[in-house]
């Protein structure tokens, strides 16, 4: 009876997604309860990335080859670092309510802020690109170069999502975050594709590239149309439309990742010295 007071107060003040007073971490973890199509876009992720963790521990269950090990424990990590962050957003730990500045669509208003999506990605998405890159036959200049890229692109939009001093310091936050995502496309169009051909792994890169740069895109579309930016999507929307979005870029290329390198094709493949500390031993198989 009394959960339902406080959400009934909390709904009373909210309008797509918008209060306005400041809140306990306890309010807001009832608010997200009280919104079943907010609540289900964290849910449905914590489920779908366990369920993933399980199935990449059974497909790669006899992988031996310490590269194509590497490839799945790099996968493994997108869905762990997932389970975890969605659970931060889903008990209200990594979300605010923040006070938008002058000249923004919502102005004045407090605007409810998955900032925790940013660990998410800060945290997972050079974990794709290492896999990626891996697959790719890249070498390592490149493959560090996206990890830095693709780590500055999520703190830069961390920092348009919280800046509420100036709506221009939030566009400039979100031009920046824009040029350091473009310079990762690069590599994804360009360069990896190179490198894949020399490897021989262009049929399966191309369908990895492909869906990874189509839904790439659509999360800074989303930060534009969401109440983040021009407010046209409301919180819930925005929230499902990230949720659909990582559901393809981070398990469903996973899947195929993990699919393809389980069967440790010689393209993906370098023998048991490979990573050694030492040279010339054997690292001893777990």
């Amino acid at each position: 009876m009394q959960f339902m007071t406080s959400a009934s107060a909390l709904l009373l003040g909210a309008q797509g997604g918008l209060l306005q007073s400041s809140q306990t971490q306890t309010e807001i973890f009832e608010y997200i309860l009280s919104d079943s199509l907010l609540a289900s876009s964290f849910v449905v992720n914590i489920a779908l990335a366990g369920l993933t963790i399980v199935a990449i521990a059974y497909l790669a269950r006899n992988v031996t080859d310490p590269r194509a090990k590497l490839i799945v424990i790099s996968t493994m990590l997108i869905s762990v670092v997932s389970i975890s962050s969605y659970t931060g957003l889903a008990s209200g730990l990594t979300v605010s309510f923040l006070e938008m500045p002058a000249g923004h669509a919502l102005e004045g208003q407090e605007v409810f802020t998955m900032w925790g999506r940013y660990l998410t990605w800060a945290l997972s998405t050079p974990f794709i690109l290492i896999a990626l890159g891996l697959l790719a036959g890249s070498n390592l200049t490149k493959i560090s170069t996206s990890v830095a890229f693709t780590i500055a692109m999520c703190v830069t939009g961390l920092a348009a999502a919280l800046t509420t001093s100036s709506v221009v310091m939030r566009w400039w936050w979100f031009v920046l975050s824009s040029i350091f995502f473009l310079v990762i496309i690069y590599i994804l169009l360009v360069e990896w594709p190179a490198d894949a051909q020399a490897a021989g792994t262009t049929d399966i890169f191309n369908t990895l590239k492909i869906l990874t740069v189509i839904t790439w895109f659509g999360y800074p579309l989303l930060w534009f149309l969401g109440v983040e930016g021009i407010a046209v999507l409301g919180t819930g929307i925005t929230s499902w439309g990230y949720s659909l979005l990582d559901v393809i870029a981070k398990y469903g290329v996973t899947l195929l990742i993990v699919t393809y390198v389980a069967k440790e094709p010689d393209e993906v493949t370098a023998g048991s010295n490979y990573g050694s500390s030492l040279s010339k031993v054997v690292p001893s198989d777990d």
